[in-house]
C-alpha cells in the first residue's frame, strides 16, 4: 500500500514515534513517503533517506518561558509567504510521482489537506487527540482553564474528519467519540532495548529558554546528583553535570535514574513510565497538554506535578520516590504490539474513492 506520512517539526517527539512506525510500515512491504519540516526532516531524512520531503511547517513562538500567542501569529504572518511557496512545490511533486492510497497523519497539516483535496481516507496516530476524543479523569485547574479551551478548540480543528484516530496514552482514557481507538504509547526500540537500574542520579530534561534558574534550583540539594539535558553543555557545577546532547548517553541515563524531573512532554514521560522511573513534572505555562501529562502521572500514583521547580517541590518527590517506584511496578505495556495491531486493522478497512486523483 502507497502511504504518505506527515510528521511536523516542532517539537522532536512527533519524528522519533513515527520513525517506529514508518519502520515497521516499510518492513510489512508498504511503500511509504514522508513529510516534514525543520528538525524533525533532518531526523527522518537521515533515517529514510531518499523517502523524506521537506516541506515548511508551523513554529511555536515563546516568551517568558510560556507559549506567546502573539508571537506565534507574528512569526507564522511573516513566514507564509516562503512557506506557501515550498509547500505547493512538494504538493505538486507528490501529485506527479507519488499517488499515495492513504495518508498518516501525527498531528501533521500538509498531509492532511493532500488527503482531504485527493478524497484520501486520513488516520491520525498522536498523542493530542485525547483532549478532544476522549473522556478526561482529572480536574482541570483554574489557572489552567483558558489553555484548556484553547488546547481543545485547536485540537478538534486538526485533522478533523479522520477516518479513524490511534490515540496514544499511558494514562486510561475511555474515547468519547467514534472511530477512536486508544493504545499504549509508541516506544522505540533503545527504549525497549535498555537495560534498566536504579542509580543514585536524578535525570533532568528541561531546556535553557525555559528554566532560568534551575542549576540554582538543583544545587540547593546538594547531597543528590543531578544529569541535566537540554542546555546542550558539557559542564560540571558541583552536583548538577550539564551534558550535550547524546541521544545513546541520554537513553543510558535515564534507563539507570533513580527519578525524572522534566517538563510535561508525552514522549519523555511516556518512556519514563515504560522504563517504571518516577516524575516530577512542571508543565511548561499555557501548554495544556503538559499539564494533562503531569496531572495523570500524580493521580496515578508515578510521580508528582508542581507548576514552578523549587527545592521544596524536589525535596517533596524524592522523599515519596519508594510510594512511586511501587505504583509504577503494576504498568504493563508489551512494547508496541497492541498498536500495530491496530494500525494493520486500519489500514485494511481503509477505501480509497476510484476517482481520487482523476
Amino acid at each position: 500500500m502507497k502511504i504518505l506520512y506527515g510528521v511536523p517539526g516542532e517539537g522532536m517527539g512527533h519524528a522519533t514515534r513515527s520513525k517506529v512506525i514508518i519502520t515497521y510500515l516499510l518492513a510489512q512491504g508498504h511503500d511509504v513517503q514522508v513529510v516534514s519540516s525543520a528538525r524533525a526532516f533532518q531526523f527522518l531524512n537521515e533515517a529514510f533517506p531518499g523517502r523524506v520531503h521537506e516541506i515548511k511547517g508551523f513554529h511555536i513562538a515563546y516568551r517568558n518561558a510560556a507559549v506567546s500567542t502573539v508571537n506565534t501569529a507574528m512569526l507564522t504572518l511573516r513566514t507564509a509567504p516562503t512557506n506557501l511557496k515550498v509547500n505547493f512545490n512538494r504538493y505538486r511533486e507528490l501529485m506527479e510521482k507519488f499517488r499515495p492510497e492513504v495518508v498518516i497523519s501525527d498531528f501533521e497539516s500538509f498531509s492532511y489537506f493532500f488527503a482531504k483535496h485527493h478524497r484520501l481516507p486520513v488516520i491520525s496516530i498522536d498523542n493530542m487527540q485525547v483532549i478532544n476524543r476522549c473522556q478526561l479523569d482529572i480536574p482541570v485547574l483554574p489557572e489552567w482553564i483558558s489553555s484548556f479551551q484553547v488546547a481543545k478548540s485547536v485540537v478538534k480543528a486538526k485533522v478533523p474528519h479522520s477516518a479513524h484516530y490511534l490515540v496514544a496514552s499511558f494514562f486510561a482514557a475511555t474515547p468519547c467519540k467514534e472511530n477512536t481507538t486508544v493504545v499504549p504509547p509508541i516506544i522505540r526500540e533503545a527504549i525497549r532495548q535498555a537495560k534498566t537500574s536504579v542509580g543514585n542520579h536524578v535525570l533532568v530534561y528541561q531546556s535553557s529558554t525555559n528554566q532560568k534558574n534551575l542549576v540554582q534550583v538543583l544545587q540547593a540539594l546538594p547531597q543528590e546528583t543531578f544529569y541535566v539535558y537540554g542546555f546542550n553543555k558539557d559542564e560540571q557545577h558541583g552536583n548538577v553535570h550539564l551534558k550535550a546532547f547524546s541521544e545513546e548517553g541520554f537513553i543510558k541515563d535515564l534507563a539507570s535514574a533513580k527519578a525524572v524531573v522534566a517538563n510535561g512532554g508525552f514522549s519523555l514521560l511516556s518512556e519514563a513510565v515504560y522504563l517504571h522511573k518516577p516524575i516530577c513534572s512542571v508543565p511548561i505555562p499555557k501548554q495544556f497538554e503538559q499539564y494533562l501529562n503531569a496531572a495523570y502521572v500524580e493521580k496515578l500514583g508515578y510521580g508528582r506535578y508542581f507548576p514552578d521547580f523549587t527545592p521544596d517541590g524536589l525535596k517533596a518527590f524524592l522523599y515519596d520516590l519508594p510510594r512511586f517506584q511501587h505504583e509504577l511496578q503494576n504498568y504493563r505495556q508489551n512494547a508496541n504490539t497492541l498498536l500495530f495491531q491496530e494500525l494493520e486493522k486500519v489500514l485494511a478497512e481503509a477505501v480509497v474513492p476510484s476517482s481520487s486523483f482523476s
